[in-house]
């Protein structure tokens, strides 16, 4: 007795989601599958297989991955094993942080076994231990694709078009989408011509990153003697002189109306810097593969102010925008943005085999792209709730089971209704709230004559909407069907 007390006196856990974490429900995982359903399809047919790696790794192994190296647990939902006789190991394992570092664990695990290049696409959840906000989750999905081993410059190139062909496949048109292309040797043979100091160069590649949002004469002030921001504070500049920040300006505004003119004017850009010239020439190849894959300029170009990353990647990197306007939260027309970013990152396997090992990758913004069909109505369009066989009987159930049944081995979506029967108008209720676009009812005299009535849902939902009384009359939502013709009635109804 004294037990079951103390069990009445535990307190009620909250049902809340974690902060930071989300609850995907039907449409939400339904349309994320079908996306990216799509999108392996391109890759699998680039050549690139699958990968599902585990979603813990030692801490030892995302190594640089991580935000703060000494400090183990941050960044990441982290843990260490207890260390027991039979039991853990005593290391820090945690969370994947991205679907990068695991790639860098299995290629240097595996390399003897791997074919090389090694092509992989990979899909799922990551976790982030971050502060949350607006928009901003602990755990969220990404999806990316990856060549290891690959030093040629066609590995960049086939990522970019696999990436537009990712794009229209998933239902992004043709001018509403860009990739753009650009190479960080080129804009550290800049940085030679510029006579940047090593310990100034982090500086500067922060204050270009913002040339879209400041403008020539935005990072003109910052790479020199600083400037005011919108709130009215002041920013101190990098302290370079004028004449240094020329080259790095004209390399940012050196997009011509072609390919060919963009090159030509990095080249200027880049003076005499011998590893200016070879991204330069890099850029070129990537175009005229580009060009021989049948991705044309309206779908892939090269644009020196792709800079976001360069600090981390090693050779081309790329970028897709998305180019149509949506209102924002204030109904403001803006346009989508950024919904894939990538490059070439050479060096990856290295901490593990100490060996460089080329590779170049690309990873799509999974929510971000969905949210962009979803403004464009791309979304959702072929998902319909299943076909609810509702219950008049409750001694006759397994009749209602086999009508299913049937429907489902004809690869028809359906259910039984298996709440309370009593009230019908319940039941049709409930396949509203599912979508189901036909609801199958048959009571003991329609068993008896042998016949079940369809109600098509959608056609009663748009005449109840629209139609006059007398329309309505002369179109029946409902009808009357032999049982034996249930699933090709069902199948017109639907088609």
């Amino acid at each position: 007795m004294t037990m079951a007390k103390d069990q009445k006196k535990q307190p009620r856990p909250k049902a809340e989601t974690p902060k930071g974490f989300r609850d995907y429900f039907g449409a939400d995982v339904t349309e994320r599958k079908a996306m990216l359903d799509r999108i392996a399809e391109i890759y699998h047919r680039h050549g690139f297989d699958p990968l599902e790696t585990s979603a813990v790794e030692t801490v030892e192994a995302l190594g640089k991955f991580l935000p703060d190296v000494d400090r183990p647990n941050a960044g990441v939902f982290a843990w260490q094993e207890e260390a027991v006789p039979g039991g853990g190991s005593g290391d820090w394992l945690a969370l994947r942080y991205d679907l990068t570092a695991p790639l860098a664990r299995v290629a240097a695990q595996f390399r003897n076994d791997l074919p090389s290049p090694y092509r992989r696409y990979a899909m799922g959840p990551v976790w982030r231990n971050e502060k949350p906000g607006p928009g901003r989750f602990r755990q969220f999905y990404q999806c990316d694709a990856d060549t290891v081993g690959a030093a040629s410059v066609a590995a960049d190139a086939e990522i970019c078009a696999m990436l537009a062909d990712a794009l229209e496949a998933v239902g992004i048109a043709r001018g509403d989408y860009i990739v753009r292309i650009n190479n960080r040797k080129v804009l550290n043979g800049v940085l030679e011509a510029a006579e940047v100091r090593t310990d100034q160069a982090e500086d500067v590649l922060r204050q270009i990153d913002k040339f879209d949002k400041v403008g020539r004469d935005g990072v003109l002030a910052l790479l020199t003697t600083g400037r005011k921001d919108e709130s009215g504070a002041f920013i101190e500049g990098v302290g370079l002189s004028a004449a240094q920040a020329a080259p790095l300006l004209a390399f940012l505004t050196s997009k011509g109306a072609t390919n060919a003119e963009t090159l030509e004017n990095l080249g200027a850009a880049v003076g005499g810097a011998a590893i200016g010239a070879e991204g330069v020439e890099e850029l070129a190849q990537i175009s005229g593969m580009l060009a021989a894959m049948g991705v044309g300029e309206d779908r892939a170009v090269i644009d020196p102010s792709v800079v976001r990353g360069l600090g981390y990647y090693t050779g081309p990197v790329f970028e897709a925008e998305l180019t149509f306007e949506i209102l924002d939260e204030k109904g403001r027309k803006r346009q989508f943005g950024s919904v894939a970013g990538g490059g070439r990152y050479d060096g990856l396997v290295e901490r593990f085999t100490g060996q460089k090992v080329p590779a170049t990758g690309i990873s799509i913004g999974v929510d971000r792209l969905l949210a962009a069909l979803r403004a464009k109505g791309l979304a959702g369009a072929e998902e319909a709730g299943p076909v609810v066989v509702t219950v008049m009987d409750r001694e006759r159930m397994a009749d209602y089971q086999a009508m299913a049944a049937e429907l489902r081995a004809a690869g028809i979506r359906a259910e039984v209704y298996l709440g309370n029967p009593k009230n019908f108008g319940n039941q049709l209720k409930y396949a509203d709230r599912r979508g189901a676009p036909v609801a199958i009812i048959q009571g003991g005299d329609e068993a008896a004559r042998g016949v079940v009535q369809l109600k098509d849902l959608v056609l009663g939902a748009k005449i109840a909407a629209q139609a006059s009384h007398e329309e309505w009359k002369a179109q029946p939502a409902q009808t009357e069907v032999a049982r034996a013709d249930l699933v090709a009635e069902v199948r017109r109804i639907l088609g």
